[in-house]
């Protein structure tokens, strides 16, 4: 049985290093700011939300979809900054289900460090695919995920069904 998982990546967010201030620490504040999309595995950018994909995913096609705004709560948002994530996570899961066919979604948050947020500082969403029978062999008898696409075609892949959306009229 395995024992730990050495993941020394993620020491900055039990630091607390990661995820209270907006700016350069916040992984989503710093991907905003940045000019690439690509290499920060942005999909899409609307007026109150982003979708990212989730760099250590837990199964293929598993995203990120956030405020623009640099915060943590529920409770700090308001109209469309609050509407505007669910509304895309909506049109995300269409675009996954047109894609990919899964048979479920995990959709959820972690709000606050307690509950398990990596990013406490800037509440996002998880919107992971699910199909019957995903928890095969690998994860049960080798305790390993298996992802069969790379972030960056999947990435690709998103962006242009994003786009055909988009130039369908599809408004979020």
């Amino acid at each position: 049985m395995l024992d730990r998982i050495w993941a020394p990546w993620r020491a900055q967010y039990v630091s607390g290093e990661v995820g209270h201030a907006p700016g350069p620490s916040c992984f989503l504040c710093r991907a905003l700011a940045e000019g690439d999309d690509a290499g920060n595995l942005i999909a899409w950018r609307g007026r109150s939300a982003v979708v990212v994909l989730n760099r250590y995913p837990y199964n293929n096609g598993h995203l990120l979809v956030a405020p623009i705004r640099h915060l943590g709560t529920l409770q700090d948002f308001r109209g469309d900054e609050l509407v505007g994530p669910i509304e895309t996570i909506r049109w995300m899961t269409a675009i996954l289900d047109r894609m990919m066919r899964p048979q479920g979604y995990n959709v959820g948050l972690n709000q606050g460090r307690a509950a398990g947020a990596g990013l406490p500082g800037h509440l996002h969403w998880h919107v992971v695919p699910r199909w019957d029978g995903d928890a095969n062999f690998m994860p049960v008898l080798a305790e390993a995920k298996v992802v069969t696409e790379s972030l960056d075609r999947f990435r690709e892949r998103l962006v242009r069904e994003i786009e055909s959306d988009v130039a369908a009229g599809v408004q979020v």
